[in-house]
């Protein structure tokens, strides 16, 4: 197929490819890029300690609660079109969060940043995996989308830290809005209009408004618990609602006409064990990069450069050994690579479950800083074409919004979790701060022993490449299943 390219029309393509990567890259960025910036914006606008965290968990639980509606919403009206309205309410949202004047305008803000993501993050992943309908240029571009969502948490460490020390924190919000605008003004120039044509225009507000809520009273009621205890009964009514609201979703979808998100699609085996495997990679990915920043700040002492500068051993990694990870999934199949990637993650955590108080970085923290830049970069881009394997283009849109969900969803959740467990083992003092975090990191630890047991008995093996070729219009990405 990509023989009859012509130049021209493969120059379009990967210039599209750019602009979707830059928007994915921005969107992941903004999870962790706060997190060197945590104590400078504690006190300049007055957040308490457990309330800290709502800087993060704001953004990515709005986000992740309206990816499966964006996904939809771009199906049904038009993937660029949502692509481009998602970026400028981001970009109002980076200016208005750059802006902030009170700990809960701040969350305000993030929280319409997130919506903006929702918007045109499955819309980017669904214009990329129309834009390119052959293997292995399809491979190649997933894996440099999965090289930007895998790198984009650990260089917004870095980003966070240059921005904050030499600027101010407001700065790692405003920086995303020229970007925004750029990329805006750029898409209808290299991307063209795809959509759903069939069917009737309607989305599942029922189903978006029972999920979202679902998800962010959980993450609530866990950030409670932190504050209160997990036997208190607020805590146990919170999570009880959540489990109702939960159900109240999955009753609405069997029964929708338009449902947000059809439950029928998990029929499909690796998408359902990848998406579960996403859940996993983004809660250890996001938690071990808040943990991290504030060990190596409030434990080690380190400026908000120097440990932006500490995280480039993750970010490196991931950014170079990404784009090659696609033709190794095309070649063997994303099963061993997942699984070879989230051993080296374990191995990561494990050594990280040994933090000392006082540390050395090259001897303590370098080896399991490239530990999981490498495990990272083989498992978010194997991963992600595991989970889009055998999806039809029609419902490309929702498939990329439960990815993009999953991988949101697991990250706040992840980060609730942790972060009630080193509060709840830690303590003021940096012995007691070390404790918290070595307590977290067994948790992680076990959680990725979890992925990948799932990755190795739940995931289809590789299908022969000759049986894949010879099958005439394949499902989207059925050649990388």
């Amino acid at each position: 197929m990509s023989d009859s390219i012509t130049p021209a029309i493969s120059a379009r393509r990967w210039a599209a490819l750019t602009l979707i990567v830059v928007a994915q890259f921005m969107v992941v960025l903004d999870v962790s890029i706060v997190n060197v910036a945590l104590s400078a914006i504690k006190l300049d606008l007055g957040f308490s300690e457990t309330g800290l965290q709502w800087v993060i968990t704001a953004y990515a639980i709005v986000f992740g609660g309206f990816l499966l509606l964006g996904g939809r919403l771009g199906d049904l009206y038009g993937r660029r079109r949502l692509f481009m309205i998602g970026l400028l309410v981001f970009a109002a949202g980076s200016a208005l969060s750059g802006l902030a004047w009170s700990s809960g305008s701040l969350i305000a803000f993030r929280a319409a940043q997130g919506l903006g993501g929702a918007l045109f993050a499955p819309a980017g992943l669904s214009l990329l995996m129309t834009t390119f309908t052959d293997g292995r240029d399809r491979n190649l571009a997933i894996g440099v989308w999965g090289a930007a969502s895998g790198s984009g948490g650990a260089a917004g460490v870095l980003l966070g830290g240059v921005l904050t020390s030499y600027l101010s924190w407001p700065w790692i919000f405003l920086v995303n809005v020229p970007v925004g605008l750029a990329v805006v003004a750029l898409t209808p120039r290299f991307i063209t209009e795809s959509k759903r044509l069939q069917g009737s225009r309607h989305f599942d507000i029922a189903g978006a408004g029972t999920v979202t809520s679902a998800l962010m009273i959980f993450v609530y009621a866990l950030t409670y618990a932190t504050q209160h205890a997990w036997s208190s009964p607020v805590t146990i009514a919170l999570l009880a609602l959540s489990a109702a609201l939960l159900t109240a979703f999955v009753w609405v979808e069997r029964r929708a006409a338009a449902p947000l998100m059809p439950l029928s699609i998990f029929k499909v085996r690796t998408l359902a064990a990848g998406n579960v495997i996403t859940v996993i990679l983004a809660s250890v990915a996001f938690s071990s990069f808040f943990l991290l920043a504030l060990y190596l700040q409030q434990v080690e002492h380190f400026s908000a450069a120097q440990t932006g500068l500490a995280f480039t051993a993750i970010a490196l990694p991931i950014a170079t050994v990404s784009n090659f990870v696609g033709p190794l999934v095309r070649r063997v199949g994303p099963r061993p690579v997942l699984v070879a990637g989230l051993l080296l993650i374990v191995a990561s955590e494990g050594l990280l479950m040994r933090l000392p108080v006082h540390s050395r970085y090259v001897v303590d923290l370098l080896p399991p800083f490239l530990l999981m830049g490498f495990g990272m970069s083989l498992s978010w881009v194997s991963v992600t074409i595991a989970s889009l394997a055998g999806v039809s283009p029609a419902d490309a849109g929702v498939a990329s919004g439960i990815s993009n969900t999953a991988r949101q969803v697991g990250g706040a959740i992840g980060l609730a979790v942790v972060s009630t467990i080193a509060a709840s083992y830690g303590g003021v003092d940096a012995a007691e701060l070390v404790h918290g975090f070595r307590v977290a990191f067994v948790a992680l630890f076990g959680l990725g022993i979890f992925g990948i047991a799932i990755a190795a008995f739940f995931l289809v093996p590789r299908e022969p490449v000759a049986q894949r070729e010879e099958t005439a219009d394949p499902p989207l990405l059925a050649e990388a299943a």
